[in-house]
């Protein structure tokens, strides 16, 4: 069992992230879903960036800290696509994380990689927020910090794969990941 914290997407604490962290208890692990937006979550994406313009990154980035301050050291950090960002920023502030999940987007620096850190990362292929060249950077920078990466692509899918309230969904691609991010949470 893992304690687990999962932040949302840009579009907010939406039914799909309720709905990831219940199939996440299910197996058995412990998961909370802060709202980093304190608002309705957007319908759509524009209007979901204009929820964290409004909001400020300063004050998501608060919120995400605020939210894992009474969470054991070793919670796996979690997030969908601008979550998995989250993630990565937060890791800066919780050396003794057992794990960075990241779905939907790259997080993480490598300054704040400790040696033999578990990541894991799926995203689309292609996915038109992590451009390849992007992506090798960051796969290099985590690697060479001695992060242990596990990279999943899934192509044909679209960004969002795993939320069945989006036209990225992809019920295929998401069943195969859903089962690789269980074995990464169930991983000694």
């Amino acid at each position: 069992m893992r304690h687990v914290v999962l932040f949302h997407s840009v579009y907010g604490l939406r039914p799909a992230v309720l709905a990831a962290a219940e199939r996440l208890r299910a197996a058995g692990h412990r998961v909370a879903t802060p709202d980093l937006y304190g608002v309705p979550p957007a319908d759509t994406v524009e209007e979901g960036f204009a929820l964290l313009d409004k909001t400020g990154r300063e004050v998501v980035l608060d919120r995400a800290r605020a939210a894992v301050a009474g969470l054991p050291p070793e919670t796996v950090l979690a997030g969908l696509s601008m979550g998995a960002g989250v993630a990565g920023a937060v890791l800066a502030d919780r050396p003794e994380a057992a794990g960075l999940l990241l779905l939907h987007g790259t997080g993480g620096s490598p300054a704040d990689v400790r040696p033999g850190l578990p990541v894991h990362l799926h995203l689309a292929d292609p996915d038109p927020y992590e451009p390849p060249d992007e992506m090798d950077e960051w796969r290099r920078a985590m690697t060479g910090a001695g992060a242990r990466l596990e990279v999943f692509r899934y192509p044909g899918a679209g960004h969002l794969f795993t939320d069945p309230d989006v036209p990225d969904h992809d019920p295929v691609a998401a069943g195969v990941a859903w089962a690789r991010v269980l074995a990464f949470l169930d991983a000694e």
